[in-house]
């Protein structure tokens, strides 16, 4: 099993949903992993309290931009009430693998990019 979701972490990374920038985007977050250089900006459109369009830019290892292009996949059409109370087991269960301690920071950066934004959080790095 875990070579089906290998995988398709391969296929994200190597083809990712959403890549690209929104314009004018109506949240732009943007924040790294300092433990090995991540880097994730997620935008959004939201009408109607809803996910209308989603485009996130990254940089980094395969687990980071893969569950960055899964999460992405995952939010659109989703409310932000729904998106406040998505966590780390979604994530994990939509990669499928076992992840050690630095791994999980990758995978769950695009989560914390998310949320950040979506709180209105106004510090991050430039």
């Amino acid at each position: 099993m875990d070579t089906l979701y290998r995988e398709e972490i391969l296929e994200h990374y190597k083809f990712p949903r959403n890549r690209g920038c929104l314009p004018h985007p109506d949240i732009t977050y943007k924040d790294t992993n300092p433990l090995c250089g991540d880097e994730v900006q997620i935008d959004l459109s939201v009408k109607e309290g809803k996910i209308a369009e989603v485009k996130f830019q990254a940089k980094g290892c395969a687990i980071s931009q893969a569950a960055t292009s899964m999460l992405t996949d995952m939010i659109e059409g989703k409310s932000l009430e729904e998106i406040k109370k998505l966590g780390k087991k979604e994530i994990l269960e939509v990669l499928g693998i076992e992840l050690g301690p630095v791994r999980l920071k990758c995978a769950l950066l695009c989560l914390k990019v998310l949320k950040s934004g979506v709180y209105g959080i106004k510090e991050w790095p430039t």
